[in-house]
């Protein structure tokens, strides 16, 4: 199926301004659709959750919606979807309630591939538990975490391995499920970065083997809420601080405060939206998500082709990574310029892209690029089409020759 991109791009409000939105690996524009969810759900009234009247049972009502829509865009439960403000807040939430099982002599494997959101958690908690770090390796130059490093990475003593399911700045797809399936047979837990993932194709946590798996809706067309998910059995014996009064079941008892109930009604609306980006799909939600993220998938990587060899055919161009499966996301320098000075240079072309680390900590270390300004990067989501990819070569052609 190819999109109609056309018309998936006059679905979102914030593309009339003639800005090339290159910047979704940050954060998506949302289409209209979602925006009139969150004011629908402002405007039919709403309550906090609880109670008897209609303003709280709507407010229960869009809770339950979000966790199913949730499950369906990434194959999991509706009952061991735990929503927070973003996925940063959820990790720590879970690694200090992770941690009270580990001692000395336990160890925690985490990945310098990830994004600081699922190292730091994790070495900080390991820390406080007297537990072990041990750290998975980038190979370069192609970017990429081979699997077969974490046979020596795990032991008996292994408590947890946290990877992410894509690198937010090479776009690193590593092989998950046998990270997992390694992981499993050591008998750790295993925690899965889906951020980055998420957006560009179809995501199925059984097949990846994941224990948790995190996500955040405003990388998918959503508001800026995050989510994890896992099944409800294992979350069943984990307790995590929470207020004495506070419900005390799953996955209720993993959230704190008062959640932006209207705001979760446009986390639902957008999961439909992205269901709906192929027409021609058919079946369940669930179903269609996948076609439609497949879809989705083939033009973002129909793009990024032609990015990143006219990116590459330039003078002056440095490109970090190469792998073999990667999500449609460069990452690259001009020479001689600061990475804020070429996006400076694009935005004044109506160009969005980031320029910095974008959290990607320990990786920017290993590239050698952390001092120095780190990088540029340029995301391509499915509201993207060729004329943004023109746009942006032509603007930095000026730079590059």
């Amino acid at each position: 199926m190819t999109l109609d991109v056309p018309a998936i791009r006059a679905a979102y409000p914030a593309l009339a301004d003639g800005y090339a939105y290159l910047d979704g690996a940050a954060g998506t524009q949302v289409p209209g659709s979602v925006i009139d969810a969150i004011g629908d759900a402002y405007r039919s009234g709403l309550g906090n959750a609880g109670g008897v009247f209609p303003a709280s049972i709507r407010s229960t009502t869009v809770t339950e919606q979000c966790r199913r829509a949730v499950a369906d865009l990434v194959g999991g439960a509706a009952e061991g979807v735990i929503l927070g403000p973003n996925m940063t807040t959820l990790t720590y939430r879970l690694a200090g309630t992770l941690a009270r099982s580990w001692g000395p002599g336990d160890e925690v494997v985490v990945s310098r591939l990830d994004h600081d959101a699922n190292v730091r958690p994790w070495v900080q908690a390991a820390a406080r538990a007297g537990a072990t770090v041990r750290w998975a390796e980038v190979e370069l130059p192609a970017g990429e975490l081979p699997a077969g490093q974490y046979d020596s990475l795990l032991s008996e003593r292994t408590v947890l391995v946290a990877v992410t399911a894509a690198s937010n700045v090479l776009g690193t797809r590593p092989d998950v499920a046998e990270i997992t399936a390694k992981a499993r047979v050591a008998g750790a837990l295993t925690y899965v970065d889906g951020v980055h993932a998420t957006p560009h194709g179809p995501t199925d946590v059984a097949a990846l083997g994941a224990d948790f798996y995190a996500t955040s809706a405003y990388k998918w067309s959503g508001p800026h809420i995050g989510a994890v998910i896992a099944d409800p059995g294992l979350l069943e014996p984990l307790r995590p601080d929470k207020l004495d009064p506070a419900p005390d079941n799953v996955p209720d008892r993993f959230e704190w405060g008062t959640p932006p109930f209207a705001d979760l009604a446009g986390a639902a609306a957008a999961v439909d939206h992205l269901a709906g980006l192929d027409p021609s799909a058919a079946g369940t939600r669930r179903q269609r998500l996948l076609a439609s993220m497949a879809a989705a998938q083939d033009h973002e990587q129909r793009l990024f082709e032609v990015l990143r060899d006219g990116l590459a055919a330039m003078d002056k161009i440095t490109l970090y990574g190469n792998a073999r499966r990667r999500t449609a996301t460069a990452f690259f320098n001009v020479a001689g310029l600061s990475p804020r000075a070429v996006a400076e240079h694009l935005a004044a072309r109506r160009v969005n892209v980031w320029d910095g680390d974008n959290y990607a900590w320990e990786l920017v270390g290993v590239l050698g690029i952390r001092d120095t300004g780190s990088a540029i990067r340029a995301g391509l989501v499915h509201y993207n089409d060729r004329s943004d990819v023109d746009r942006l070569l032509a603007a930095v052609a000026e730079l590059a020759g």
